[in-house]
């Protein structure tokens, strides 16, 4: 090939390619759209890696169980791709302040929509972390009581003992006092028995301690207590304090009040009940 069509050809490619860059959609030039896609592509690939890192590091937390691990990941994810977004659209000469500024009007404004969602949600959250509760576990939060079934991101879920299940926003979980009866091992069983005046303190007491050693169940370490609580108008109240396993403590409870009465009848205790004596003199 000559000079002079060398030349031709170097003039022709480079028309070629200043035509090609001059070329335009709208207002975005071919080249400006190369470089968007190059960068989306990057972006891809660097969201990848981060989401990949992310997930593996959530893996080795023991403390996060899988609904938040899946949420943190996801939201991960899409925080990402929104500065994504912002990035490639900055490489195509696209004004990202003004994008920026609709972004964050838009998430305000979404925001204020769902308040309620976000509040439920991020108690979700909350009790996922720290962990109040679990499922199995019988519990009184925000008045109503139940074994726990499921904490849900928005909502903790109850079955009641007569088997109604009751869904609690997570908001008024978090915002009220949680009693869990199921936390520890052991529980207390507090009762109170009401006698007459005419019975013997330690005969009464005696036959409380009767009753509590006929039930194998209720625990030896801590010894049931039973002493005399108050004098009132016409009865005596003893209260009675016996420790047993968290699992057996609705069986105790009641065998106790059925056994209590076998052995006040058998040691001839008797129970009693605010009353008022009438005298009636005559003249």
């Amino acid at each position: 090939m000559t000079g002079e069509a060398a030349a031709v050809v170097e003039t022709s490619k480079r028309s070629f390619f200043e035509t090609l860059g001059a070329f335009k959609i709208g207002e975005i030039s071919l080249s400006s759209i190369l470089s968007a896609l190059l960068t989306l592509v990057i972006c891809a690939i660097v969201i990848k890696i981060i989401t990949v890192g992310v997930n593996k590091a959530l893996s080795k937390s023991k403390k996060l169980d899988d609904t938040l691990r899946g949420f943190v990941s996801s939201a991960v994810k899409a925080v990402l791709w929104v500065i994504a977004a912002i990035i490639v659209a900055n490489a195509l000469g696209i004004d990202t302040a003004s994008l920026v500024a609709v972004v964050g009007i838009a998430g305000l404004a979404l925001s204020l929509s769902v308040q309620n969602i976000l509040s439920n949600l991020f108690s979700g959250l909350t009790l996922l972390i720290t962990k109040p509760f679990a499922a199995g576990d019988y519990v009184e939060v925000a008045g109503k009581n139940g074994l726990v079934k499921t904490v849900g991101l928005f909502y903790t879920q109850l079955d009641t003992l007569d088997n109604v299940a009751v869904s609690i926003p997570n908001s008024d979980v978090t915002a009220s006092a949680v009693n869990n009866y199921s936390r520890e091992p052991q529980r207390r069983v507090d009762r109170v028995f009401t006698v007459g005046y005419d019975n013997d303190t330690e005969a009464v007491k005696a036959a409380v301690l009767e009753a509590a050693a006929k039930d194998e169940r209720i625990l030896s370490d801590p010894a049931p207590f039973v002493r005399l609580l108050e004098y009132k108008g016409s009865t005596v109240d003893y209260v009675v304090r016996v420790w047993c396993k968290g699992a057996d403590y609705w069986d105790v409870y009641f065998d106790l009040n059925e056994n209590v009465r076998e052995s006040f009848a058998k040691n001839g205790i008797r129970f009693s009940y605010e009353h008022v004596n009438v005298h009636v003199v005559e003249k």
